[in-house]
């Protein structure tokens, strides 16, 4: 296991929980192909700040790399919507090129 994830996780289990950490380990478990985990962190991440776009994008992506095509397309349209309100123009355009990716 990464040590990056070790270290989260021990963060974690010491009871903090917060957006960042719950992003970090959705991108350290994505980096692993955990997929399920991942999406389960990003998810955490969301529920902390619906606001946080690089979240929606990890999430769908984990998502996709999970074969769960229709909650992907739902997360990176949501994400779409959160990165545009939010002014986040890179992270809504990367986003409409992996949900053009998906609906092939």
């Amino acid at each position: 296991m990464d040590n990056i994830i070790t270290h989260f996780e021990g963060l974690l289990a010491k009871g903090q929980d917060n957006t960042m950490l719950r992003y970090g380990l959705g991108n350290a478990y994505l980096k692993e192909k955990a997929f399920v985990t991942a999406a389960m962190h990003f998810a955490k991440a969301l529920a902390f700040d619906p606001n946080y776009s690089a979240a929606w994008k990890g999430y769908g992506k984990a998502l996709a790399e999970n074969e769960q095509t229709q909650d992907a397309i739902d997360a990176y349209t949501q994400g779409i919507a959160v990165a545009e309100k939010m002014g986040d123009k890179q992270a809504a355009k990367e986003m409409r090129v992996f949900l053009k990716r998906l609906q092939k």
